[in-house]
């Protein structure tokens, strides 16, 4: 049998159809020119070149988040490097290499030792039988793919799961999904638990909270029953761990999740986590545990736009079957913007008046049914100090540094950028923000958006970096 490493090499190394290393050659130089070599090995290094063929060029990738990632983050400049190569060339497609797909999930199925797991061959499971299954691992039934709204804030992570449930085990692993409370990330990782009982019935998956982890091995412990713990954790197909920042600071709990993490990834078994927070900055952490999170594919939730907000309402409004106007869905949508548990909870309510009331529900009603809630969302808004001190804390400044009027590289760049975010994250005016950072005019502030804009479309760890203060200031 050919090794999964020849084959993945035959891929990797797919630019060897002959008059077809050149043209991607050419190709290749200018991404990594545009995006970088880190970015380029990640997302590019595996790509095949299919060529052009009546004006469109197209690129295979080896699998779904790959071309989510790509269309969503390097098309520009993908797009940009090919019509710079080829004058032919009117238009870029980002395609999906089934070839790939199906050669590594055949690979996995003889060399994993769980094949119930990776073939995928066995009968689905639907039904009663589904629903017991799905019990006994711990899972909610209504966390499904299908009752999750994708928005552009969850795109990639949504593509990601579902990749995971199609190929547990082969690749993604483990997956580490992180974002701020009520955003979608349980929902998503028992939708992965789910679609896998149903594709492959034998499979073993158990979801539990990192909380629960921690006190059954304690347990366990204290009754001198540890292997029994070890059985039941490592020699699963699929384990889902919820809130794993759990872990700072619990040294013996650490010690056993590192070594079952080992133990299941060692098996080729599948690893899914979710944290409030990137691994990196779980505080308290053993550096070899981060090392490993930090090993597969990570993911961020944010927190949904208004667009994805008022979809939410309107499918939850017909799962409940309860008719609620729209200007009061908007309304809701408006109000209710740090997270989706928030935003059902704010729904509920309304739901539970418009039935027991049985009068007109106006949107002075709402405000007045939800006064508490709005106030304490409200209060919750990222506000123009709080990013002056996250920024001055990303950079190393002073906080004072961020009114002064000196004007080294070494300020002026982190007061441009906490411009910016004052810009994009708050409802103060260019005015407002300008006299926040030391009187400055609103042509200041314009010229801090357009250096930071500028500078994010140029350096692609300048995104991460500015999407990760985002991430903070909203939580």
């Amino acid at each position: 049998m050919e090794s999964v490493e020849a084959a993945a090499g035959e891929v990797i190394g797919n630019h060897n159809v002959e008059d077809g290393v050149g043209e991607w050659d050419q190709v290749a130089s200018a991404l990594r020119g545009s995006v970088g070599q880190d970015a380029f090995q990640r997302w590019f290094g595996a790509a095949e070149w299919k060529g052009v063929h009546d004006g469109v060029a197209t690129l295979a990738v080896p699998g779904e988040i790959h071309q989510v990632w790509i269309e969503t983050n390097y098309l520009p400049e993908l797009q940009v490097a090919v019509l710079e190569a080829f004058s032919d060339a009117r238009e870029v497609e980002v395609v999906v290499n089934d070839a790939k797909v199906g050669a590594v999930a055949e690979a996995g199925d003889e060399v994993g030792g769980h094949a119930a797991v990776r073939g995928g061959r066995t009968p689905t499971l639907e039904g009663e039988a589904l629903d017991r299954r799905i019990k006994i691992s711990g899972l909610n039934p209504a966390h499904t793919f299908a009752s999750f709204v994708v928005g552009t804030n969850s795109q990639f992570a949504h593509a990601a799961c579902e990749a995971v449930a199609k190929k547990a085990g082969i690749g993604y692993n483990p997956l580490f999904i992180y974002g701020g409370p009520g955003l979608g990330k349980t929902h998503l990782m028992q939708a992965i638990g789910q679609e896998i009982l149903r594709r492959r019935p034998a499979s073993r998956v158990v979801y539990l909270t990192c909380e629960k982890f921690t006190n059954e091995f304690i347990d366990s412990v204290r009754r001198g029953d540890l292997e029994k713990f070890r059985r039941r954790y490592r020699n699963t197909d699929v384990l889902l761990i919820d809130d794993v920042q759990f872990l700072a600071g619990k040294e013996r709990s650490q010690e056993e999740f590192f070594h079952t993490f080992n133990t299941l990834l060692d098996g080729r078994n599948q690893v899914v986590l979710t944290c409030d927070r990137p691994a990196c900055e779980i505080k308290n952490l053993e550096p070899r545990l981060i090392s490993r999170f930090e090993c597969g594919l990570t993911v961020e939730m944010q927190a949904p736009e208004m667009e994805t907000r008022l979809a939410i309402l309107r499918k939850k409004s017909q799962d409940w079957k309860v008719r609620v106007d729209e200007s009061i869905l908007s309304f809701l949508a408006e109000k209710i913007r740090t997270n989706v548990r928030r935003l059902e909870g704010a729904l509920m309510r309304v739901a539970t008046y418009v039935s027991l009331a049985g009068d007109a529900l106006t949107v002075e009603k709402v405000e007045h049914l939800l006064r508490d809630l709005i106030r304490e969302e409200a209060s919750r808004q990222v506000s123009i100090d709080a990013i002056q001190k996250a920024v001055a804390d990303q950079f190393d400044v002073r906080l004072a540094d961020m009114t002064s009027r000196r004007r080294p590289a070494s300020i002026a760049f982190p007061r441009q950028v906490a411009m910016y975010l004052s810009r994009s994250l708050t409802k103060g005016s260019l005015v407002e923000i300008g006299e926040a950072f030391g009187g400055r005019d609103h042509g200041t502030v314009i010229h801090a958006c357009k250096k930071v804009v500028e500078k994010v479309a140029a350096e692609p760890g300048m995104r991460e970096l500015i999407e990760r203060l985002e991430s903070r200031l909203k939580r």
